[in-house]
């Protein structure tokens, strides 16, 4: 039985697990390590310490087969290189395909529109001078799902994603966005609504064929979730009942 961990600060994982058990069958852990949320107000040397210490924890407690790091943050900020370790960043190669303005957002959190990090990731890609690249802070928008306003509240929502978002986009003719946030995911279909034109790119369907990859004659009989968290784990149990997750959620203490 294929045994995947994921985790990130809270809710964003979920985006990614979705997605991989939509295609692919293995044993899922999830673990949402609250009591660091959110990554993207970290610093390079705390967000290292914090990742370094889960992926040992992880590794100890439940021996997966592979250990995914479901936020851009880290991905982008830190050098996580290990066979084990699957990472998520921006989507850009198919934003790029998407795009007929060649004009293109990164949304994401604070700490990671600003990181050395991103900047040599974009470099990487190599892309045509042609093409231009907006970092666009969505910290406040990773909050919204974090808070559960985005089920509680959505006219605040709208608000929020108005005032982030309409300036920058009809100012400099930005046609496509890739979600470089886990937790923006959950914010989609209220994105497309108030940007109907926008293309907002989703990065989990590419994490979970990157696995049905590594895992496709070593799949499971069925999907399995098991729920661990760090902090309050009865509130995050009542924020997951909103979702429609009925978990038990565990303690894991570091």
């Amino acid at each position: 039985m294929v045994k995947i961990v994921v985790f990130d600060s809270g809710l964003g994982s979920l985006s990614i697990i979705k997605a991989i058990q939509k295609i692919s069958k293995s044993e899922i852990i999830y673990f949402a390590d609250q009591e660091n949320f959110p990554y993207g107000e970290k610093s390079q040397a705390q967000l290292s310490k914090i990742i370094k210490n889960s992926i040992k924890l992880l590794d100890k407690e439940f021996s997966p087969n592979f250990i995914v790091v479901a936020s851009n943050t880290p991905s982008l900020m830190l050098n996580l290189t290990s066979k084990k370790i699957i990472d998520v960043k921006p989507p850009l190669k198919e934003a790029l395909k998407l795009s007929k303005t060649k004009q293109i957002g990164i949304l994401a959190t604070k700490s990671a529109i600003v990181s050395n990090g991103l900047t040599q990731y974009i470099k990487e890609n190599n892309f045509s001078k042609k093409l231009k690249i907006f970092k666009i802070n969505g910290s406040d928008l990773v909050d919204l799902v974090e808070s559960g306003k985005f089920i509680s509240n959505k006219k605040y929502c709208n608000k929020i994603i108005k005032k982030i978002l309409e300036q920058i986009l009809f100012q400099n003719n930005i046609d496509t966005i890739t979600l470089s946030s886990t937790h923006l995911l959950f914010l989609k279909s209220l994105l497309k609504k108030q940007f109907p034109k926008i293309n907002f790119v989703d990065p989990s369907e590419i994490v979970a064929k990157k696995i049905l990859l590594m895992i496709k004659n070593n799949q499971s009989k069925k999907n399995s979730l098991k729920i661990f968290a760090t902090g309050d784990t009865k509130i995050f149990e009542l924020k997951l009942n909103k979702l429609g997750i009925k978990n038990k959620v565990n303690l894991i203490p570091f």
